[in-house]
């Protein structure tokens, strides 16, 4: 089987919302529709807001998409390196996994990669990748996991004044 879709860290890139697109494809959605509604006067209505700078952002990220650390991409990490040097595809080959430095990262924010490595141990990596695979077409992805412990409600400064009329 040929997939490429892993991370050798243990966390399945077609799962992440950078690696299969949703990302790029929102930020290109929200794009579009803050030029079509013309949202730049909220400069002069929200103290801190920067409508040119949020736009270069949405820009940015409706271009980006991660390729996988296979590919080269995704964030840098000593877990490539590693298990590149000991001959293994992915970590979770590795009989370290569990008490490995380089995967605390992993095993903190992502706390089922230690029931992905069970099922490695289990049915084999192929076997698993295919698995990981069909549960990314079913729509899996790690924003289920991830949306308690990272989105956070961020209060805006007090409204400017509105300008008066001439």
């Amino acid at each position: 089987m040929t997939n490429e879709r892993y991370g050798v860290c243990g966390v399945y890139c077609g799962q992440c919302p950078n690696g299969n697109g949703r990302v790029r494809f929102t930020a290109g959605e929200l794009k579009r529709l803050v030029d079509t509604v013309r949202y730049n006067w909220v400069n002069d209505y929200v103290k801190s807001f920067r409508f040119e700078d949020f736009r270069k952002g949405l820009e940015w990220f409706s271009q980006a998409q991660c390729q996988g650390c296979l590919a080269g991409d995704g964030a840098p990490c000593k877990n490539r390196p590693c298990a590149q040097g000991k001959g293994l595809r992915s970590c979770l080959l590795c009989d370290s996994y569990m008490t490995c430095k380089d995967t605390v990262y992993q095993r903190e924010w992502y706390p089922f990669v230690a029931e992905n490595y069970e099922r490695v141990k289990q049915v084999g990596f192929d076997r698993y990748l295919e698995e990981e695979e069909q549960r990314a077409r079913a729509g899996v992805d790690l924003m289920g996991h991830l949306d308690r412990r990272c989105c956070k409600v961020v209060e805006l400064d007090e409204k400017k004044e509105p300008n008066p009329k001439p």
